[in-house]
C-alpha cells in the first residue's frame, strides 16, 4: 500500500460525506458569524495543539482578509491561543484548563461569539470555555468529531463523520476557509 494514494482516497471519500452531514451547520455557522460583526461584536476563537494553529489561521481570515476580490475593513477575531505569557502565567498559578475560560472571562461580552475546535471533542479547557461563555453571554460554535461531548453544549456543532485526527483537522480548515468566504459575501458582496 502506499500511504499518499491512501490518506488521499481516504479524504476523497470523506469530503462529499462531510460536505453532506455539516452543510446547515457550515452555512448557519457563516450567518451566526457574520452577524456577530453586524452587530458590533467579535468573536474568540480557542484551540489545543492543530487546532491552536487553526484558531490563529481562523482569526487571521477575519482581521486580514480571505477574498483578494473584496476590500473591506478588519473584522474583530482574536485567537485565545497566541498569548504565551497570559498562557503560562495561567497555567502556572492555576491549572491549564483555565487557559482560555480566563481569557474568555476577560475578553468576552455578551452578544460575542466562541468558536471552538476541538477533534477529540473532550478537552477539559475546551469544556470549561464554553460552559465560562455561556455564563457571560456568548454563542458557541464547536468544531469537532461526530457524537462528540462539546457538541452537546454548542450553540452550533459542525462536526466530522471520522475518527481519523488528521481528516478531521483537514476537514476543519476547508469548512472555515468556506465560512469566511460565506461571511464576506454576506457582509460585503463580490465588490
Amino acid at each position: 500500500m502506499n500511504t499518499l494514494d491512501d490518506r488521499c482516497n481516504e479524504l476523497i471519500e470523506l469530503l462529499p460525506e462531510f460536505k453532506d452531514f455539516s452543510r446547515v451547520a457550515i452555512e448557519t455557522s457563516a450567518g451566526e458569524i457574520a452577524l456577530t460583526f453586524q452587530i458590533g461584536n467579535k468573536i474568540l476563537i480557542c484551540g489545543n495543539g492543530g487546532s491552536a494553529a487553526d484558531s490563529q489561521h481562523f482569526a487571521a481570515e477575519f482581521v486580514n482578509k480571505f477574498s483578494n476580490k473584496i476590500k473591506r475593513k478588519a473584522l474583530p477575531a482574536l485567537a485565545l491561543t497566541t498569548d504565551t505569557s497570559i498562557i503560562t502565567a495561567i497555567s502556572n498559578d492555576s491549572e491549564y484548563e483555565n487557559i482560555f475560560s480566563r481569557q474568555i472571562e476577560a475578553y468576552g461580552s455578551a452578544g460575542d461569539l466562541i468558536i471552538i475546535f476541538t477533534t477529540s471533542g473532550g478537552s477539559k479547557n475546551c469544556i470549561k470555555a464554553i460552559k465560562t461563555a455561556r455564563l457571560i453571554g456568548l454563542r458557541s460554535i464547536v468544531f469537532t468529531r461526530t457524537g462528540a461531548e462539546i457538541s452537546q453544549l454548542a450553540d452550533l456543532s459542525i462536526e466530522v463523520p471520522s475518527s481519523n485526527t488528521q481528516h478531521i483537522q483537514e476537514c476543519h480548515l476547508f469548512a472555515y476557509h468556506v465560512i469566511t468566504e460565506l461571511v464576506e459575501q454576506k457582509l460585503y458582496g463580490e465588490n
